[in-house]
């Protein structure tokens, strides 16, 4: 609505806003006027009028908050809440100067009075007023006091993720509210890879005739999952429309937002009659935390709302009757605030107005609060615990903590399943127990207990079915030329057989419903289709499925869902191939030149190394300089059979002795195996090795019209366009292959292992060269999040464990093999770097055993070296170096020996000079004494 038309409005009204409450003073006044704007003929409009009653006489009477003001309530009735009279009444209240106001009751309502709202700066308080689009910046006055739409919304997106739904259906008022709100859940939905599939507008005002009419088409929809977001005026008959048509059966899903539990809880206790159009229905309720206080409001609640003679007419107490308490507490807080910082209530006209005044416009009633900015921000600053529990506003102006209860409508009542938070999604505890722990929204954390579902059941609704339009699902199958086993056209009829028609019609047999289906084939029955186009007219909405020889590659993933693979197919190479025959000289094969060549020098250097250590020690490993040459080839070689004769006496010797005999013992092993492969099986060599050799070549290679691989050689390989040359059939990819390069043909074909596995089958002078080099698989093509993939899926795996699939393989691809399919590619020789980790053991063990040596051999020269030098009398560099080297060469026993020889010299020695120092100082000793002497000396 315009500002022109607000004005006009103010204009006809003006003659009954001559009323005022507060005057322009500079004191705390003694009352304050609030306004509330509702419709009090409604149930919720008489559960809102009693709480704010309630409240307001609480804070009246509680000295704590205002103690030197009261709060005046100015009820205005909303005969319609909704258009052009709930506009002209809601401007009537807004004229008595009112600091605030409650309500109203509608987001349609609140939409236009929000605009009338920020001109004269009067905030609105309403907590039935949820649409999201409230909450923007361009209505600063509106206030929400209770859990905004988008709350909502997020936790029906993840109840429909958590049952592991993709599509639901709207139904909602084509209002404000129900608008919006069901945008705010296709977001949801959206960022959650669900979606709405089906958007069911009612007027707000709908008759009983036009809401079958809606639900009529909903029931001819796929989708079986439906979310109700209407009021709580005509939502119930919504239900109950829908229970007449048989939309209340097994297999269908009802979530409802919050109008179905105000709805019920207003008119707690229910009879049989008013829930029996709701059975199994899931919906929402705001949760209010368990507290003493709430507990005191519901005893008081009870007593208030008990009217009638018999007294046993009561008004059910909702969520919306609880905020309604708390929104007059939090406003009196506000004001509190507002007035102990020492601001005042002034109202002043407004100067925009002026400038449209005429002679017939009367707007001196209609006044700007000038305080109504500061009244707004203290609303946003309440910080308090009241009966809905903590009331506090975020930095975006919504209440913390949103959270719902998720109830399940069951016989004459409802069942509490669950709970939703913002903090931790779905949960079975109560929302306050998990805030002091780390928030955790993996799917393994998300929890709800069973549901009674509509139809009297607990298994979990399948949430759609196929459309009861008539219509079949267009599925398309290539039109194949080349390998016809896999699928093809029966000729002269619109049916299709071969491999994979098989499995999927299996597969389907399995679905616990069936599938109203048609083939329709694709292709002219000249070449090969491209697959990838095939998968692409499903997006376009051309095909609603695709089946056939459909490789899974990552660019299809992007536009469709596949099924489980139902076989794996990745690209391998062919290549021409010729048998090799044996040779004189075949024994040479098993290793490379290099192999040879390391062997034979870790021969002779173990035999070296073992010479060394066993030199100085054993007698085998001494003589001639040509007997030690001979012994240390002998030794070396003779390992390589086990045959060697010398003993080893050293530790070290032994050491690598043993551990060189576990090398020749695996390369020995080696040997035998691949010379036994050479010689006993036929074996067959080509010079294309692989996908390595064909990028390294500049040769033509062949491949699949229509299939992928050519994409994939190019953008994946690097392999040039020029040298792809498209083959259609078997036949032609033949005698491309005969021909080679040199004749205008192919050096290599590269296609899926399932075709050349069935292009092998019987020609034997092709084979597969080098390894498979992709990891691909054939699956079924359907719409993105397509629930017939997920389930076909399923029964594809039950056909794999059950052995269906192997029986349908072997029924139109196993064929009789060629004789050559026991052959083998030349077989690789063993090269150096599959035994290099057992070579460099063997070094180690070499230089840590020569090391030992060496450093023992210096120690024992350290000692007796300098003996040998002094004996020599010669110490040059020359005769050290000389001495050292006879040192080692000679046996270790003789130099021991030499040294205990002139160990008992040299004792003997000493003990004839002590003998001959005896005979000097004592000359008079006898003639027996003297002759010891001499025997001594003999000695």
């Amino acid at each position: 609505m315009t500002r022109v038309e607000i004005m006009v409005l103010m204009v006809l009204f003006e003659g009954l806003f001559s009323a005022g409450a507060v005057s322009d003073n500079s004191t705390i006044p003694a009352l304050v006027n609030i306004g509330v704007l509702y419709s009090f003929n409604t149930s919720v409009g008489k559960m809102v009028k009693t709480a704010v009653e309630a409240a307001v006489e609480d804070v009246n009477s509680d000295p704590s908050i205002l103690a030197q003001t009261k709060l005046k309530l100015s009820m205005q009735e909303d005969t319609k809440y909704r258009g052009f009279l709930s506009i002209a009444e809601a401007l009537q209240l807004m004229a008595t100067q009112t600091v605030a106001i409650i309500g109203p009751q509608t987001s349609t309502t609140a939409h236009v009075i929000s605009h009338i709202a920020n001109e004269l700066q009067v905030p609105l308080l309403s907590f039935t007023a949820t649409d999201p689009t409230l909450s923007s910046l361009q209505f600063p006055f509106f206030i929400r006091t209770a859990f905004s739409d988008v709350y909502e919304m997020t936790a029906i997106a993840d109840l429909v993720n958590y049952f592991q739904w993709r599509e639901v259906i709207a139904v909602y008022g084509d209002d404000d509210h129900g608008r919006n709100g069901i945008g705010a859940l296709g977001d949801k939905l959206a960022e959650r890879r669900c979606k709405i599939s089906f958007k069911a507008p009612m007027t707000p005002e709908a008759t009983r005739e036009e809401i079958t009419d809606v639900l009529v088409q909903v029931a001819l929809a796929e989708s079986r999952v439906i979310v109700l977001h209407t009021s709580t005026a005509w939502g119930p008959k919504v239900l109950s429309v829908a229970k007449s048509l048989g939309m209340m059966e097994n297999g269908y899903v009802w979530i409802t937002t919050t109008f179905l539990s105000t709805w019920l809880d207003i008119r707690s206790p229910l009879s049989p009659d008013a829930t029996n159009d709701m059975q199994g229905v899931i919906a929402l309720r705001m949760y209010v935390p368990d507290s003493k206080l709430k507990r005191w409001f519901i005893s008081r609640w009870t007593n208030m709302t008990t009217s009638g003679k018999n007294g046993n007419d009561t008004l059910g107490l909702s969520t919306y009757g609880i905020f309604a308490y708390d929104t007059v507490f939090a406003l009196a807080h506000a004001l509190d605030a507002f007035f102990k910082r020492g601001n005042q209530i002034t109202f002043s006209h407004d100067p925009k107005l002026s400038q449209i005044r005429g002679d017939n416009m009367h707007l001196d009633a209609v006044k700007i609060f000038n305080e109504g900015n500061l009244l707004r921000k203290h609303i946003y600053e309440v910080n308090m615990t009241g009966v809905s529990g903590l009331f506090k506003y975020d930095s975006d102006g919504n209440l913390v903590n949103p959270a719902y209860e998720i109830i399940n409508v069951i016989g004459t009542g409802t069942r509490r399943i669950g709970y939703w938070s913002n903090y931790t999604g779905l949960s079975v505890a109560p929302p306050e127990t998990l805030y002091s722990k780390p928030p955790n929204r993996s799917s393994a954390s998300q929890n709800l207990l069973p549901v009674f579902w509509p139809g009297e059941t607990t298994q979990k609704p399948r949430g759609w079915v196929f459309p009861n339009n008539g219509r079949m699902l267009k599925i398309g199958v290539p039109k194949r030329v080349s390998y016809r086993d896999f699928v093809s056209q029966v000729q002269g009829t619109d049916m299709f057989k071969g491999f994979c028609i098989d499995v999927f019609l299996s597969a389907v047999n399995l679905l616990p419903y069936a599938v109203p289906y048609k083939f329709v084939s694709y292709g002219d029955g000249d070449r090969n289709p491209s697959n990838t186009e095939l998968v692409r007219l499903i997006t376009a909405d051309v095909f609603d499925a695709a089946v056939g020889d459909i490789t899974i590659t990552t660019e299809r993933t992007k536009m469709v869902d596949f099924t489980q693979p139902y076989i794996e197919s990745g690209l391998v190479v062919v290549a021409s191939v010729k048998k090799t025959d044996s040779n004189a000289w075949a024994f040479f094969k098993p290793f490379t030149p290099m192999m040879w060549a390391v062997t034979a020098i870790f021969f002779l250097l173990v035999g070296a190394v073992v010479w060394i250590l066993e030199h100085r020690l054993n007698d085998d490993f001494r003589g001639t300089p040509k007997q030690q040459m001979v012994t240390i080839l002998w030794f070396s070689f003779s390992t390589m059979f086990f045959a060697h004769r010398e003993n080893t006496v050293s530790t070290l010797g032994r050491f690598v002795l043993l551990i060189w005999l576990f090398v020749v013992l695996i390369i020995n092993s080696s040997y035998t195996a691949s010379l036994t492969s050479i010689l006993t099986v036929q074996q067959l060599s080509s010079p294309v090795k692989g996908i390595d050799s064909l990028i390294n070549s500049k040769e033509p290679i062949g491949y699949l019209q229509g299939s992928f691989t050519r994409t994939y050689l190019i953008e994946e390989i690097g392999i040039d366009e020029s040298r792809l040359v498209p083959l259609k059939t078997p036949e032609e990819t033949a005698t491309a292959l005969k021909n080679g390069p040199q004749k205008g043909g192919v050096a290599a074909y590269v296609d899926e292992r399932a075709y050349i596995e069935l292009f092998l089958s019987s020609r034997c002078e092709f084979s597969i060269v080098g390894q498979e080099f992709t990891r691909n698989g054939w699956g079924f093509a359907f719409p993105r999040d397509s629930p017939l993939a997920v389930d076909l899926s399923t029964a594809i795996l039950e056909l794999a464990e059950n052995g269906d699939l192997q029986r349908i393989h072997d029924k139109w691809l196993l064929s009789s093999a060629c004789l050559s399919q026991g052959a083998k590619l030349e077989v690789d020789r063993l090269k150096l770097k599959s035994f290099w980790g057992l070579y460099l053991v063997c070094g180690l063990a070499c230089v840590l055993a020569l090391l030992i040596y060496v450093v023992q051999t210096m120690r024992q020269y350290s000692k007796h070296g300098p003996e040998e030098l002094e004996s020599s009398g010669h110490g040059s560099g020359s005769s050290r170096l000389r001495t050292f080297l006879s040192f080692v060469d000679e046996k270790e026993e003789i130099v021991k020996n030499r040294v205990k020889r002139k160990k008992i010299e040299g004792m003997s020695y000493r003990s004839t000079r002590e003998v001959g120092s005896s005979i000097n100082s004592n000359k008079g000793f006898s003639q027996a004494s003297s002759y010891r002497i001499d025997s001594a000396t003999e000695i």
